[in-house]
C-alpha cells in the first residue's frame, strides 16, 4: 500500500510526505472564510482562503483589536469586493454596499455603502492584483499591490466582520496572516479574540 501511495505522490508532482504538510497556523487559531457566514452560491475552497461562486461571505473573527489588516488577492476577473459589514448583511445578493451594513471597494473601483458611492477611482484591476484592507475603528482604509487608494471611510459603528464578495467568475484568494504586502505602520494580521487575550 505505501509503494501505491509513493506512486501516486509522485505522479502529482510530491517526491515526499513532507511535500504534502501543511505548516499553516493551528486551525483553531486561523481567521478564514466562515462557510456558516456565506451566501447560498459563495463557494469557499483551499481551506477556507478562496472564494468563488455567487455571494458573499463574512470572516471567522470579528474586528475587536485596535489595528487589524487583511488582503484578498484577485485570481480571476469578474464582480468582486472586499469590505467590512455587519454579520447581518445578505450575503446571497451582490453586489455588498447596498445596505446599511456593508462597506467596501467593488471591482469598478467604487467603494460604497447604503446605495451610494463614497468614492470613485479611476483603477483598472488585474488578475493577480492584492487588495489590502486596513481598519482602526475609526478609518476603513483600502490598498492596491501595497499602496494606499487614500479613499477613507469614518463614521462605521456596529460589531463588524472582513467581508468578500464575488459573483459573474471572480475568485479571491484571502489572507488574514501570510500577507504579499507589508501592512501600514502599527497595524496587523485579524486575529480570534480568545488570540488576543
Amino acid at each position: 500500500m505505501t509503494l501505491v501511495l509513493r506512486l501516486i505522490w509522485r505522479c502529482l508532482g510530491y517526491t515526499n510526505i513532507d511535500d504534502f504538510k501543511d505548516d499553516s497556523p493551528s486551525d483553531e487559531n486561523c481567521v478564514r472564510l466562515n462557510q456558516y457566514k456565506a451566501g447560498h452560491g459563495a463557494v469557499i475552497i483551499k481551506s477556507g482562503k478562496r472564494l468563488c461562486g455567487s455571494g458573499g461571505c463574512l470572516g471567522t473573527a470579528e474586528v475587536v483589536q485596535d489595528k487589524c489588516y487583511f488582503e484578498a488577492k484577485l485570481q480571476s476577473h469578474g464582480v468582486w469586493g472586499i469590505g467590512i459589514a455587519v454579520s447581518d448583511e445578505n450575503l446571497d445578493k451582490s453586489p455588498l454596499g447596498e445596505s446599511t451594513l456593508s462597506w467596501v471597494l467593488r471591482h469598478d473601483g467604487k467603494i460604497c455603502h447604503n446605495k451610494k458611492s463614497i468614492h470613485e477611482s479611476k483603477l483598472k484591476f488585474q488578475e493577480g492584483d492584492v487588495l489590502g484592507c486596513s481598519y482602526d475603528h475609526v478609518e476603513l482604509n483600502f490598498f492596491l499591490n501595497g499602496k494606499p487608494l487614500n479613499l477613507p471611510l469614518r463614521g462605521i459603528k456596529g460589531t463588524i466582520f472582513p467581508v468578500f464578495y464575488v459573483d459573474e467568475n471572480a475568485i479571491l484568494d484571502v489572507e488574514f496572516h501570510n500577507f504579499s504586502f507589508s501592512p501600514p505602520s502599527g497595524f496587523q494580521n485579524l486575529m480570534l479574540e480568545k488570540t488576543i487575550f
